[in-house]
């Protein structure tokens, strides 16, 4: 079995040899990994050839940028192995994570294993898990895949998981978004029956607050917060074809991913002339007595709900000034 690796890399020359390196001394050996400079100006491509020299499983293309999505995608047009992973050039992974995912689909048959990732900060000291990994393997259906992220528990990233390369027939990573792992898997899942969660955190995500997902400035919180409603419309759409018996869930994700938006948004861009501020903002004072009767919000979230949901703005607004008063 060769596992596909795609390695997707703009500006990154101070973490990528780092990232390339671990994936190289995997102790799984049937690695054909790609490189794919996504219009680097800062040295980064001159550095995806010099690695690429270093070992001949490793393939490098060069394209104008045009996100990670785009990347990814390249890589999947090129990508030969039997399954595909992928890995963020910042990240870095332990030697032998893609010998435990291997053995795993192996043994069970499945086209699809996860492993579990922990988060590192700049200065190497590890941070709360965002997800909690599992006490021994797991065994989920998609159904329950898709539970565990309505619920905000289970983890969308293709970076910890290996994939059947048929699971990509006919599918792309979204481009121009962020958070495009979400809205691919959750259709993916619908073609995976069964597949496995390793409790082992091989996966290191490197946490950079200048990274794209990680941004929390003005200038691209539109983009960040607006991408996770637009995703929740995209599942909930999706729950009704599939998974009807997931609408509940689905209502509770609808709107705690409208609730961070609101929480979030600066109180400057609450006016009417932000239309997407105002859908937002009109569907939760539309559903902020539904929320009451959902029994998988809890009493905190339905309070949020009904505050923003009523009086957004003013609620914000005196909500600032009793953090001013507390400095």
């Amino acid at each position: 079995m060769k596992i596909t690796v795609i390695v997707p890399a703009y500006n990154i020359i101070d973490c990528l040899e780092r990232c390339v390196m671990s994936i190289v001394n995997q102790t799984f050996k049937d690695l054909e990994i790609i490189l794919v400079d996504d219009g680097s100006s800062d040295g980064t491509a001159a550095l995806c050839d010099s690695l690429g020299k270093k070992d001949s499983r490793i393939k490098v293309f060069h394209k104008e940028n045009g996100g990670s999505s785009s990347a990814r995608n390249m890589g999947l047009k090129y990508a030969t192995g039997e399954y595909i992973g992928f890995v963020d050039s910042d990240d870095y992974i332990e030697p032998d994570m893609y010998e435990l995912l291997s053995n795993a689909v192996e043994y069970y048959g499945f086209k699809m294993a996860q492993i579990s990732r922990d988060e590192v900060n700049e200065n190497g000291s590890k941070r709360p898990d965002v997800c909690i990994p599992p006490k021994k393997e797991t065994v989920m259906t998609g159904h329950d895949m898709i539970r565990e992220l309505l619920m905000h528990r289970g983890d969308c990233s293709f970076c910890t998981r290996i994939c059947a390369r048929e699971l990509f027939e006919n599918r792309s990573f979204p481009e121009g978004e962020l958070n495009e792992d979400f809205k691919l898997l959750t259709d993916m899942l619908s073609d995976v029956d069964r597949f496995i969660i390793l409790p082992k955190q091989c996966y290191h995500v490197y946490y950079r607050m200048n990274s794209n997902s990680r941004r929390s400035d003005k200038e691209d919180f539109s983009r960040v917060f607006s991408d996770i409603v637009v995703n929740a419309d995209y599942v909930s759409e999706l729950v009704k074809q599939k998974y009807p018996d997931l609408t509940d869930e689905a209502f509770r994700f609808g709107m705690i991913q409208r609730l961070d938006y609101m929480l979030h948004i600066p109180i400057s861009m609450m006016n009417p002339d932000n239309s997407f501020y105002m859908e937002v903002a009109s569907y939760m004072r539309k559903n902020r007595f539904k929320a009451l009767g959902n029994d998988l919000l809890t009493g905190k979230n339905k309070l949020y709900i009904i505050l923003l949901g009523t009086a957004p703005k003013k609620v914000r607004q005196l909500h600032a000034k009793k953090m001013q008063k507390s400095l």
